[in-house]
């Protein structure tokens, strides 16, 4: 068989006293103390993991979370403190390092604090000592320790310089101090006389300065130690933003107002810092030029409609503050153990409507939970606690349902199976309660005072109310008392139904487990153990045992009288215990807060699965009837949801088939209220509506005058366009036309030029040849003058005629470029002048479509505005007619509801008639009533007569005072004897050495009377066996007082077992028996004060030759007389409970007329003998 074990799966709950108990992990996730674990909370998907304390430890101190949001550091109580520093990225925080104090004997380290790079931690020592620790965390190395306070000046806070990881602060009552780490310790590095002032917390507002809050309102500012100033909030007028003054403090002792808020929690941030300002409200300051702070919004917790008059939700106090690391969620903590947060992004949305805190997730129990309950039909869980609230969760959604607070403490509770009433039982009364839609109203309320157990049945017909040591069944129906079980001699503290409502067991503080009929109201098994007080008992899955526990730290199985199986003894006592359906797993609570698993059938040895839960006694503990979910609270105000699955992770199987209904109660009043408010919605909504159209025709105005008006720019723009685009047209084509006649004019010109240097060529061409002519007929002519020269001559002739030849061919391919660079430097600017039209022409398309696109655009959005106006229209106006439709069948609703409220008038006249009637009735009554009065003045009678039995039976017992009160006076010379012998033994201590062989015989002698002494005494604890013995008989016999055939074998029975027989058995009257019997009573205990003297005697002598030599036997002897005093005192009280248990019996004997006969009978048959 797989072993089945526990998960926890989600808690409610948060716990209080712990230092820094809410941190945030990222912007979804916060890690907060509940039970004996640190749970990380999803706040988005409403997920939670645990991170389970050490064993052994006994609650958590301090929390802190390095400033990756990669490790968390717990300090925990013990038997020696430690600090477990737990890495976060695994799922169940995986243990990194353990660290201690080294030798010293720590008791709590009360506060911690990592470095900004997350190497180094600090954690201050508790009473006496206070001193400070650093270690190097991931080695477990100690760098320093330093002394920080004393026992008279506690220490509230330790923090590091967020820029220095060797700079650390310490603040407390008196208390203010800069410490640096230099050399291997740590010095202080400021000296500041604060005595006078009462630190509760402080923040690091940049790498020099530091801002304390104090418990008279004072914000004080710190700057490399050494006190500045303080921030005083002034309101001034005209101001809308409250501005916040900064001054100069000459005297840190200065008169202070005792009303004044106490700041608790300070928290610094980019935009400034953030501290706590009384109860229920935190105050924002933003940071302004030179070094100056205002008060820029001011947030509070918000009232809570359904909390009572004396603890109002809003004069909470702030015990811990804390930001997401994006900054955009503000998170705080309450010493009522409550959450709340705020959206920062929400503060510059809404500047001026005042801001409040919204709950983190829901409410929780801030006190001790006295009791717990589920039902079969809805996942719901309903708890009482001493924080006078009734809260119902929903262990499916993890959501608070209802909850209600009282005036008065709740110690019971109680679920109907159908999940729509709950029994809750308070101090004063017992009260059945609906569970309406938003409300828990009470109906029905029983005198029942102090009801610490109440239980409905399976069926949900009946319940079950323990009043003291009597338990009342009542029916749920007719709220009639069925049954009262009486049996019990101390407190119930345990009841439980079997599973077809035939049956109860019960356990209490007298040590009894009573097994009862509900069907007869007979007592059908018992099981007593006086040195056991049991606290909780349970039926097994099949209800054929009955499993219990108590105080002698076992859990046993009773079954028919007697105990079947009983798991040893363990250090932990047992406080409640809970069996699965299944019967495969037993789970018990403990003392310290854990959960067992023990597997069922019981194991001989110790075989069982410890689980890590709460950090106090568990109260309540049950399993749904699923056999899903194990579910338990406790008195740290947690209540702890665990999945219960076998070793492979599965959950178990129930063959069952439970169906979860969703129907809710709702009050007739609160139906006609909200139909009322229905109704006045409704008028209302028509109201809005015909607003609406209104404003609809208004705004279809507003926007056909706009659509006219934005029409009319639309065609004036298109008209401007339309002209500036023909007189862009008239441009491109005077630009056109320029171009052209510049391009003509251009061509003129160089064709004019061309023609020019042509003339310009020929003309000089022809000049130039006409000189050649010239110069050949002048050559022709000298020629023969000139013959004989020509040879000379002509060599410089050719070159002459070359040079010149050269010079006018170079002139002429000159004049030949610059024609060219012309013609291109003309067909360029053509070109530039065509690419330039070019681009105009562009351009200006391009602007033309862009500006048809942008209208276009904005014709269609509003024709489509225009087209979803007239939809609207249209659906309102379907509306309209569907409202005044049913406007007409509410007409004649009402026609219909005047007429019921006719008939209703005509039923109020009849039962006026009905009700004279019963006032006729009523006078009539009253005559019984005196009939009564009478019958109440006889029993008055009756009861003098019983008072003069009483006065008889107290002149017995001053009969019986007035012989024991001389023995008290011979106590009392022997006390004075002692004293005279004590002063003696001081003189004769000198001669203390020559009697020490005589101390060797008379501690042999004092061995032998010890023995004696304890054989008598073994004859006392028979005797008193054999009382109790008989004390329980007589009790089992006035159990039977209204059977009297019963009570005759019983007392026959009683007088046989204790009587000595003869072999002749005689009868007397029931009277004589009950003198013998007293007078033999009598004389047994006369003869036990008669040894008990005798012993006295005899000790007194021995006391007087012992007490000259040593001390040591006075000592024993006084403690003699003081147990005889007790067995003394105990004889006396056995007589008391004898004569009024006889008395009860003569009682009951004179009632029965059927005693009276048989004891007229007896003497005849003595007289016969």
């Amino acid at each position: 068989m797989s072993t089945v074990v526990a998960q926890p799966h989600f808690i409610f709950g948060l716990r209080t006293g712990v230092f820094n108990n809410l941190c945030f992990l990222n912007e979804e996730t916060v890690v907060f103390p509940g039970g004996n674990s640190c749970v990380c909370f999803n706040t988005v998907r409403r997920h939670q993991r645990f991170i389970p304390g050490s064993e052994g430890s006994r609650r958590m101190r301090a929390l802190a979370i390095s400033a990756n949001r990669s490790y968390l550091a717990v300090s925990e109580c013990g038997e020696k403190a430690d600090v477990t520093v737990f890495d976060l990225h695994y799922e169940q925080g995986r243990k990194r390092k353990v660290l201690t104090a080294g030798d010293m004997p720590v008791q709590q380290f009360v506060c911690l604090a990592f470095s900004p790079d997350s190497k180094y931690l600090i954690g201050q020592m508790g009473e006496p000592d206070w001193t400070l620790i650093l270690w190097l965390w991931e080695k477990n190395k100690i760098l320093a320790m330093a002394k920080t306070s004393n026992s008279t000046n506690p220490v509230t806070q330790v923090s590091f310089n967020p820029n220095n990881n060797t700079q650390m602060c310490v603040s407390g009552v008196g208390v203010f101090k800069l410490l640096r780490y230099s050399e291997g310790a740590l010095k202080q590095s400021s000296f500041t006389k604060v005595e006078s002032v009462n630190f509760l917390c402080h923040a690091w507002i940049s790498e020099r300065r530091v801002i304390s809050g104090t418990d008279r309102g004072r914000l004080l500012v710190f700057e490399c130690g050494n006190l500045r100033r303080e921030i005083c909030m002034t309101s001034v007028k005209g101001v809308s933003d409250r501005q916040v003054e900064m001054k100069r403090i000459k005297d840190a002792s200065a008169d202070e107002d005792a009303a004044a808020p106490r700041i608790t929690a300070i928290l610094s941030y980019s935009r400034g810092f953030a501290c706590s300002m009384g109860p229920g409200t935190v105050c924002l300051f933003e940071k302004m030029e030179k070094d100056g702070y205002r008060k820029s919004r001011e947030i509070k917790i918000p009232p809570d409609p359904r909390s009572s008059d004396l603890a109002p939700a809003e004069h909470q106090e702030v015990n811990t503050m804390c930001i997401s690391p994006a900054e955009e969620t503000l998170a705080i903590s309450t010493n009522r153990g409550q959450l709340y947060s705020i959206s920062l992004s929400s503060l510059d949305m809404n500047k001026e409507e005042p801001l409040q805190f919204e709950l983190l997730s829901q409410s929780f129990h801030s006190s001790s939970i006295t009791s717990l309950s589920v039902c079969v039909r809805k996942p719901l869980i309903a708890t009482s606690s001493l924080d006078r609230s009734v809260r119902i969760w929903n262990y499916e959604t993890k959501v608070l349902e209802l909850y209600k607070e009282f005036q008065e403490e709740s110690h019971s509770i109680a679920l109907h199976p159908t999940g729509l009433f709950i029994l809750v039982g308070f101090s004063d009364k017992l009260k059945l309660m609906n569970l309406v839609m938003d409300d828990i109203r009470a109906f029905k309320e029983f005198t029942i005072r102090d009801c610490r157990e109440c239980a409905f049945s399976h069926g949900g017909h009946m319940f079950a109310a323990v009043n003291g040591n009597v338990i009342h069944i009542y029916s749920f129906t007719s709220f009639e008392v069925l049954l009262s079980l009486k049996g019990h001699n101390g407190k119930i503290r345990g009841v439980e139904w079997s599973l077809d409502d035939s049956r109860l067991v019960s356990c209490g503080t007298d040590g009894a487990v009573y097994g009862w009929s509900t069907l007869t109201g007979d007592r059908e098994s018992e099981s007593i153990m006086k040195s056991c007080s049991y606290t909780d008992v349970t039926f097994s899955s099949d209800c054929s045992t009955i499993l219990a526990v108590g105080t002698d730290l076992s859990l046993k199985e009773i079954q028919d009288c007697q105990v079947l199986r009983e798991v040893p003894a363990d250090e932990v006592a047992h406080t409640a215990i809970t069996v699965s359906h299944s019967g495969r797993v037993v789970f018990t609570g403990t003392s310290s807060g854990t959960i067992r698993a023990i597997r069922y059938p019981l194991p001989i040895q110790k075989e069982w699965i410890t689980l890590q839960g709460h950090c106090g006694p568990v109260t309540k503990m049950v399993i749904t009837y699923d056999d899903q979910f194990l579910l338990t609270a406790s008195e740290d105000g947690c209540l702890l949801i665990w999945r219960i699955v076998d070793n492979e992770g599965r959950g178990l199987k129930n063959s069952g088939n439970i169906i979860h209904t969703e129907e809710i109660l709702i009050t007739k009043m609160d139906l006609e209220e909200k139909n009322q408010n229905l109704l006045e919605l409704k008028m209302r909504v028509e109201e809005l509506q015909m607003e609406n159209e209104y404003q609809l025709l208004l705004k279809d105005m507003n926007h056909k005058e706009k659509l006219k008006e934005v029409l009319d720019n639309f065609i004036q723009q298109i008209e401007t366009l339309k002209a500036t685009q023909q007189a862009m047209k008239t441009e491109m084509e005077k630009w056109e036309r320029e171009r052209r006649e510049n391009s003509a004019e251009v061509s003129m010109q160089h064709s004019k030029e061309l023609k020019d240097l042509e003339v310009s060529f020929s003309q000089k061409l022809t000049v130039e040849n006409k000189k050649y002519w010239d110069l050949l007929q002048e050559h022709q002519k000298m020629q023969e003058e000139y013959e004989r020269q020509l040879i000379s001559v002509e060599e410089s002739r050719t070159r002459a005629v070359e040079g010149l030849t050269q010079q006018y061919e170079a002139n002429m391919q000159e004049k030949t470029q610059i024609l060219t660079q012309c013609q291109e430097e003309a067909e360029q600017k053509i070109c530039e002048f065509k690419e330039i039209v070019r681009q105009v022409e562009e351009d200006e398309e391009k602007k033309m479509q862009d500006l048809q696109i942008e209208y276009e655009k904005k014709l269609h959005s509003e024709k489509e505005t225009s087209t979803n106006l007239k939809g609207k229209t249209a659906i309102m106006t379907q509306k309209l007619y569907g409202l005044q439709k049913q406007i007409h069948s509410r007409d004649s609703d009402i026609n219909k509801m005047k007429l019921e409220r006719q008939r209703l008038l005509g039923l109020i006249r009849s039962l006026e008639n009905d009700i004279e009637d019963l006032k006729r009735q009523l006078s009539g009554h009253e005559k019984i009533s005196q009939d009564k009065d009478n019958t109440i003045y006889c029993l008055k009678k009756k009861n003098q007569e019983l008072e003069k039995l009483k006065f008889v039976l107290e002149f017995q017992l001053n009969e019986l005072k007035k012989l024991t009160d001389p023995q008290q006076d011979e106590i009392k010379e022997k006390k004075e004897q002692i004293h005279q012998l004590q002063e003696e033994l001081i003189q004769k201590d000198k001669s203390n050495s020559q009697l020490k062989l005589t101390i060797s015989e008379l501690s042999v002698k004092l061995r032998t009377r010890e023995k004696e002494l304890h054989k008598e005494m073994q004859k006392v604890k028979d005797l008193e066996t054999y009382l109790q013995r008989f004390r329980s008989d007589l009790h089992n016999c006035v159990g039977l007082i209204q059977e009297p055939k019963k009570l005759k074998d019983s007392v026959l029975a009683v007088y046989a077992r204790y009587v000595p027989q003869t072999d002749k058995v005689e009868k007397s009257i029931v009277d004589d028996t009950i003198q013998k019997a007293f007078s033999h009573q009598c004389s047994s205990l006369e003869k036990m004060v008669n040894s008990l003297q005798m012993r006295l005697v005899k000790s007194e002598e021995e006391h007087e030759k012992t007490c000259t030599k040593i001390m040591k036997d006075n000592v024993s002897l006084i403690t003699e007389i003081n147990e005889l005093r007790k067995e003394l005192h105990l004889a006396k009280t056995e007589v008391k409970d004898y004569k009024a248990q006889l008395a009860v019996i003569k009682r009951s004997k004179k009632t029965r007329p059927s005693s009276e006969g048989r004891a007229n009978r007896e003497p005849k048959q003595e007289e016969a003998s």
